[in-house]
């Protein structure tokens, strides 16, 4: 009997790498107790919810930050490289929404993601649901730069890959210091893009990072 799959170009035999489901699991979202938190936290400072326009503001407050804390699921979906395309892939100014740690106040700004291609290619829109996946928690800017960098290059397993994230932070901004204006800047390179000085040298430039 003919072996058909002799027939079959290589390509067309592989079976496609099925995609990552990527859900962040909290620990778990009790919204009636953040309510009632959240109206003796303003008790606490002197603010009455006593009026009508200030009566839902609890509730309101718990829904708020349970959306900003609970990450979209989503699929990391790649596809062969087929064409060996080797130069730098950069998807820049995604949307940065988090909450610092430490005050609970909330940082935006810009990502710029790139990688350089290894045997697979990443669908571009996912490079945004990996920096929203890591910002959607209690986070500090240097750690959530260097999060969505080990994750790529855990699951992508480009030749390199380079994070960069500016962003003005509302608890240096709108209290203590009062610096209106300012911003921070992080970045994470690995792999070719922070060993070779050619590569790295085109990211940071298209970045923005370097003049």
């Amino acid at each position: 009997m003919t072996d058909l799959s002799a027939l079959i170009p290589p390509a067309i035999q592989q079976e496609p790498a099925p995609a990552l489901r990527v859900v962040h699991e909290p620990d778990g979202i009790d919204l009636a107790a953040a309510e009632v938190a959240a109206g003796q936290f303003l008790s606490a400072l002197g603010i009455s919810t006593a009026s009508e326009s200030l009566r839902g503001t609890p509730g309101r407050m718990a829904r708020a930050y349970a959306e900003l804390f609970s990450p979209r699921a989503f699929d990391l979906t790649t596809f062969p490289n087929d064409e060996g395309y080797d130069e730098l892939v950069l998807a820049r100014r995604i949307p940065v929404r988090s909450v610092c740690e430490h005050h609970l106040l909330p940082f935006v700004g810009t990502a710029h993601v790139g990688y350089l291609p290894g045997g697979r290619i990443l669908g571009l829109s996912k490079l945004a649901r990996v920096v929203e996946h890591f910002a959607c928690r209690p986070q500090v800017q240097e750690r959530l730069t260097k999060q969505v960098a080990d994750w790529l290059q855990t699951h992508l397993e480009p030749k390199g890959v380079g994070v960069v994230i500016e962003a003005e932070h509302t608890c240096m901004t709108l209290r203590g210091v009062q610096a209106t204006g300012s911003s921070t800047m992080t970045s994470t390179l690995l792999g070719l893009l922070r060993t070779d000085a050619r590569s790295r040298s085109e990211f940071l430039a298209l970045t923005g990072a370097t003049s």
